[in-house]
C-alpha cells in the first residue's frame, strides 16, 4: 500500500471518530420493559395476600379503577385476606357522627378506632354476592366471638347505603345482623321513621320494626357513667349483656384460598 493510500486511510479512521464523538440529536432509546411491580394494582386485601402481602397493616388497594385509598388487611384471621371496615376497641374515637362523615369514613387512619366510609364500602361490595363478612366481637380481655355470613353489600348513597346479608353460615356469636337485611343507613342528622340514631346514637342500618334493630356496632361506648348502646343481641347468656368490649367488621372475596 502506498504512502498517500495509507494517508486516505489514516484521515478516514479520525474523521470517523470525531464524528462519533459529536452529540446525537437522536433520542435515547427507550425501554419496553414493563416493570409489573410498580404498575400493578390490587382490589383488595385478598389480592394482595395472594400477591405475597401476608403481614397484617394498611395498604393502598383500587377495587374498580375509581382511584386508589387506604385500608386495614388483616391477614392472620382464619386465613387471612380481610379487608377491615369497621374497628373499635377502647372507645375514644366518637361514633355519634353525621351522616357526611359516615359516607367519607373517619378514625385513626384505620390503625385503632375506625370506619372505612359508607362510599368505600359500597365500592368494595357493588356486587353483594362476591364478598362474606366477618364480625369479631370481644367479651373480656381473653374472650372472642365471632360471626360470618355469605355474603354482604351495601348500595349507594342515592338507595341511602341499603344493606343486602346473606345467612350466618359459620361462628360462635348469635345471629344479630341478618335481621336488619334491607334496612337503609341512617344517622342523627338523617333519622329513620321512629328517631333511632336519636336514640342509640351512631349510624347504622337500623330496623325500625323491632325496636331499631337487634344489633349496633357504632353505637355509645361503655364510657364510665353512661348506658353504652353499642350492642349485639345475645352476645352471652346472659340476656341484659349485649355490649361487646372490642368490635371489628371485615370482608374477602367468597372465593378467597388462602
Amino acid at each position: 500500500m502506498s504512502v498517500s493510500q495509507n494517508s486516505s486511510l489514516l484521515l478516514s479512521v479520525a474523521l470517523l471518530f470525531m464524528i462519533q464523538l459529536l452529540p446525537t440529536t437522536h433520542a435515547a432509546p427507550t425501554s419496553c420493559k414493563n416493570d409489573s411491580r410498580k404498575s400493578e394494582k390490587f382490589k383488595n386485601c385478598a389480592e394482595l395476600y395472594t400477591g405475597g402481602q401476608s403481614i397484617s397493616g394498611v395498604y393502598t388497594i383500587d377495587p374498580d379503577g375509581s382511584g386508589a385509598f387506604d385500608v386495614y388487611c388483616d391477614q392472620t384471621t382464619a386465613g387471612g385476606g380481610w379487608t377491615v371496615i369497621q374497628k373499635r376497641v377502647d372507645g375514644t374515637m366518637d361514633f355519634n357522627r353525621t351522616l357526611n362523615d359516615y359516607k367519607k369514613g373517619f378514625g385513626d387512619f384505620l390503625i385503632r378506632e375506625f370506619w372505612l366510609g359508607l362510599d368505600r364500602i359500597q365500592r368494595l361490595t357493588q356486587n353483594k354476592t362476591e364478598n362474606k363478612l366477618r364480625v369479631d366481637l370481644g367479651i373480656t380481655a381473653d374472650e372472642t366471638v365471632f360471626a360470618e355470613y355469605e355474603w354482604f353489600g351495601i348500595e349507594n348513597e342515592a338507595a341511602y347505603y341499603k344493606l343486602h346479608i346473606g345467612n350466618i353460615s359459620s361462628g360462635t356469636a348469635s345471629d344479630s345482623l341478618s335481621i336488619h337485611n334491607g334496612s337503609s343507613f341512617y344517622t342523627w342528622d338523617r333519622l329513620s321513621a321512629n328517631s333511632c340514631p336519636s336514640k342509640s346514637e351512631g349510624g347504622w342500618w337500623y330496623n325500625a320494626t323491632i325496636f331499631c334493630g337487634c344489633s349496633n356496632l357504632n353505637g355509645i361506648y361503655r364510657h364510665r357513667g353512661l348506658n353504652p348502646s353499642i350492642r349485639w343481641a345475645g352476645l352471652t347468656s346472659k340476656a341484659e349483656d349485649t355490649a361487646p368490649r372490642t368490635t371489628e367488621m371485615k370482608i374477602r372475596p367468597v372465593n378467597f384460598q388462602s
